[in-house]
């Protein structure tokens, strides 16, 4: 059977697996990839890798008892064996109070994420692709290490009740450290698209050597508070926080940063500047995403925060109907609206701060205002009367993204950027930031 079904073969297959159901309702999940790789370290391949997977998940409920089984074999014993696995644990398993059974027939929005010159890539292409980022670092005495990952697919849902939704998809992530044959210089960048056509591996490796040379010989600064400029690489680690957070029960049980005390949340309060619009779009032409979320809810446009206020927070179907709301999933895909400041506009209007390529090692401080701490690297320089004068060396901060979104000087226009954290793809615009807490030094590169 072929690893990516069109929409009727996927349709097709999950009515037969429905049809072998006994429970009160089912619910099956298919998902289908193919995903190429290709490594690199000190200016070589290293690995080349092509991975199939292909797996169907079955959900089926006997009133609020519930069981989930999963296969990877599709001949029609087995489609019947993994229902029927569902069953059983189902019947073993004891009452979820919180299950809320399936959903009827839904409408989405209309979406493109899948893209042919993504699906058709090559190893051929991946390594064309990995030439020219190499002739950006070969010539220069560095050493380059970076990955590329291609990824199609589709997922597919059916449930007893008629719902049936089919997303087909393509995404390619690419990143690169460029390292100074001594160890001292450094520098990085990272890569997302959807249309690998839109995807130039040698512009972007020669931001990463231009980081690199140019940090060589940093110099200590003080720690202390600094204005920031943090591309859209190292804002979009901190920010994702928030992105996380959005959730209605956590704050209404005292759990989140839009908690407040008796019970109360931040729901249409102001919490950062009013420059600030984070919002949702799975048709977005930059970053388009699944217009279905996991339990087969309708993504829809959505803003999370409208020019600094809480305008939304996402709502399990449980805990929307014990407060009487309407239930709003978790988004597909996270924008942050930007401005119109370049980089270079950025620094231009900076007497005295610091550039920031990237953060890294992100670990939470304090869960209640988003407190983190983490570390710079792969490129930090000092600004003064509007010009990089000089590298620094590393600095741990602790910062708030919240606190920082409320000290913010300007926005550019956003980019897509690919989260070293975990991930996740987001458009994040560069933004500078005052007062930014830097900690302490590191000494890392």
């Amino acid at each position: 059977m072929a690893v990516i079904l069109s929409e009727a073969e996927a349709k097709a297959l999950l009515q037969k697996v429905l049809s072998y159901s006994k429970a009160d309702e089912c619910e099956a999940n298919l998902l289908g990839q193919e995903r190429g790789n290709i490594r690199y370290a000190r200016n070589e391949v290293s690995t080349s890798g092509f991975m199939i997977n292909q797996n169907l998940q079955v959900q089926s409920s006997f009133g609020k008892k519930v069981g989930i089984a999963t296969i990877d074999e599709f001949d029609d014993a087995s489609l019947e064996k993994v229902v029927r696995r569902s069953e059983e644990l189902a019947r073993l398993a004891p009452e979820n109070p919180e299950y809320m059974g399936v959903l009827g027939p839904q409408n989405y929005l209309k979406t493109n994420g899948f893209f042919e010159s993504t699906a058709k890539i090559t190893p051929a292409a991946r390594a064309e692709a990995v030439a020219k980022s190499l002739e950006a670092s070969g010539n220069q005495k560095l050493s380059a290490a970076g990955f590329m990952e291609d990824n199609r697919g589709y997922s597919a849902m059916m449930n007893s009740k008629g719902l049936f939704a089919y997303y087909p998809s393509t995404n390619v992530n690419f990143s690169l450290t460029v390292r100074t044959d001594d160890g001292t210089g450094s520098g990085y960048v990272i890569r997302g698209v959807s249309d690998f056509a839109k995807l130039d591996t040698a512009a972007a490796s020669k931001i990463a050597v231009q980081k690199c040379l140019g940090s060589v010989g940093a110099k200590a600064l003080e720690p202390g508070k600094y204005t920031v400029i943090l591309e859209p690489t190292a804002a979009a680690v901190l920010l994702e926080n928030i992105f996380f957070s959005m959730d209605a029960r956590s704050a209404d049980e005292g759990r989140s940063f839009l908690s407040k005390p008796g019970g109360k949340t931040k729901l249409g309060e102001k919490i950062v500047d009013e420059r600030v619009t984070i919002y949702s779009d799975p048709t977005h032409p930059e970053l388009p995403a699944a217009p279905w979320s996991g339990d087969g809810r309708a993504q829809e446009k959505i803003n999370w925060i409208e020019k600094g206020v809480v305008k939304n927070m996402a709502f399990s179907r449980f805990w929307a109907q014990k407060k009487g709301v309407k239930a709003v999933p978790f988004p597909n895909n996270v924008i942050m609206a930007g401005g119109t400041a370049s980089l270079d506009d950025m620094i231009k209007s900076t007497q005295r701060g610091i550039l920031v390529t990237k953060l890294w090692y992100i670990r939470s401080v304090d869960p209640q205002t988003l407190l983190l701490t983490g570390l710079t690297r792969d490129g930090t320089f000092y600004i003064e009367n509007g010009k990089i004068k000089h590298p620094v060396k590393n600095f741990r901060f602790n910062e708030s993204p919240v606190i920082m979104l409320n000290n913010l000087e300007a926005l550019g226009k956003p980019e897509r950027v690919v989260s070293t954290e975990s991930d996740s793809n987001y458009l994040i615009p560069p933004m500078k930031i005052r007062e930014f807490t830097f900690s302490s030094l590191s000494d890392a590169v």
